[in-house]
């Protein structure tokens, strides 16, 4: 304990964190005030994992029951630490090297062909489909929302989303739209509802695929709206318009080149594409292990140094790029809260450990919107240099124009979906 504790003393300069050790001693760190909470290592051999690999180590510490938190929730813990910690990977010297090898290995770690991409997304995507209904919105929105003012509900926020984003599309009755990363449908829903355009959604999830064509043939509306179980890189048609929303993050940095090519050759000469995603704002960097390992295996937030060479490369041009900073850190807020709300429930479709894990990712992604150097970015790119009206004036008067979408066609795993 002598090596963590001065590893502590040094870290902690903000709120109050105690540490009972194994032999039941108590060690107090931090000025106080601000987030407090008190944890209990509960066997030496975790207290040495954790001081030599401690962003793996905790989180499988907390979910195996080896760290338990005797005050405070989950939430405090991940807020006091990403408080002290911030942009930095300098917790201690053991763990400066492992983050320097994961920067070294990451391309490995982001190697995702197309049937190990499927994988990837069964592991998160095709759990139990009652799981998402007891945290998301009703139309299931699995994406940073827009909160014009942080008064507004989940379901609002989720409807603004997809609002803004149509809005920079340009989208007329007719045009032929592809949504890449499809989810629960509820993007292109919107879009062949709200403009008349004519939609293509896919995605790599089985259960999605199933939900997503049901909804379609609920709202009465699978002739102008489809769903694909096929990966973006064997799609051969061509659109007026692309979006994708919350799927870039699993294309990995070793395929950037790629998918900038082929939104390139998907889209028209008069084209247009929208792409919403998770970055970073303290530049290149490699995913954190615990999420690469138990939540989002091959998934990558890049920093957009690492986005626009790609898309200048494909031949594309980006007409507009949007920051939204502190939305997430609020969707995220809403997501916890949701979930520990509708524990026993979760419980029962999983049990304790599947619990804390899910809370444990859904705070510390809160947590690092908000301390963590993590933002949303929806970059938009064109082909030719005309496309898009000069000012962003016309961004405004489509959001004024189109209906928000408040009453979703429902996404439960209990409607037909064959």
């Amino acid at each position: 304990m002598f090596i963590l504790d001065t590893m502590l003393k040094r870290l902690i300069k903000k709120g109050a964190l105690t540490i009972i050790d194994p032999d039941g001693r108590t060690h107090a760190y931090g000025p106080g005030g601000g987030f407090v909470s008190a944890i209990r290592i509960k066997d030496k051999a975790t207290a040495w994992k954790l001081l030599t690999n401690p962003e793996l180590e905790v989180g499988e510490a907390f979910m195996d029951g080896r760290v338990a938190i005797e005050s405070g929730d989950v939430y405090d813990m991940v807020a006091l630490f990403m408080q002290n910690i911030g942009w930095s990977t300098d917790i201690g010297p053991l763990s400066r090297f492992a983050a320097f090898g994961r920067k070294l290995s990451r391309r490995l770690a982001q190697y995702n062909p197309a049937g190990k991409s499927k994988n990837n997304v069964a592991h998160h995507y095709d759990l139990k489909d009652e799981l998402f209904d007891l945290f998301l919105d009703s139309d299931r929105q699995y994406s940073c929302a827009y909160f014009p003012d942080l008064d507004v509900t989940l379901e609002e926020a989720q409807a603004y989303k997809k609002r803004h984003i149509a809005a920079k599309l340009l989208l007329e009755p007719g045009v032929t739209v592809l949504d890449i990363g499809s989810g629960w449908g509820g993007m292109g829903l919107y879009i062949a509802n709200v403009t008349k355009a004519n939609v293509t959604g896919i995605t790599l999830s089985e259960e999605q695929h199933k939900v997503s064509n049901a909804r379609a043939r609920a709202a009465g509306i699978a002739d102008r709206v489809r769903f694909e179980l096929v990966d973006y890189r064997h799609e051969s048609r061509r659109y007026d318009r692309i979006v994708s929303v919350g799927m870039f993050e699993h294309v990995g940095v070793n395929h950037f080149d790629a998918y900038f090519r082929k939104i390139a050759d998907m889209l028209t000469e008069k084209g247009v594409a929208l792409i919403h995603a998770i970055g970073r704002s303290d530049g290149p960097g490699a995913t954190n292990p615990w999420i690469q390992k138990y939540i989002f295996p091959g998934g990558y937030s890049p920093a957009l140094s690492e986005v626009l060479p790609a898309i200048e490369r494909a031949g594309l041009i980006v007409t507009d790029v949007e920051i939204l900073r502190l939305h997430y850190a609020e969707t995220l807020r809403h997501w916890r809260e949701r979930f520990n709300n509708n524990r026993d429930q979760i419980r029962a479709l999983y049990d304790d450990r599947f619990c804390r894990m899910w809370e444990l990712y859904l705070a510390s992604s809160e947590a690092t919107f908000r301390w963590g150097g993590h933002m949303v970015f929806q970059i938009q790119v064109a082909k030719s240099l005309g496309t898009v009206p000069l000012t962003r004036d016309y961004i405004g008067e489509a959001e004024r124009r189109l209906p928000l979408d408040l009453t979703p066609v429902p996404a439960p795993a209990r409607q037909a979906a064959e």
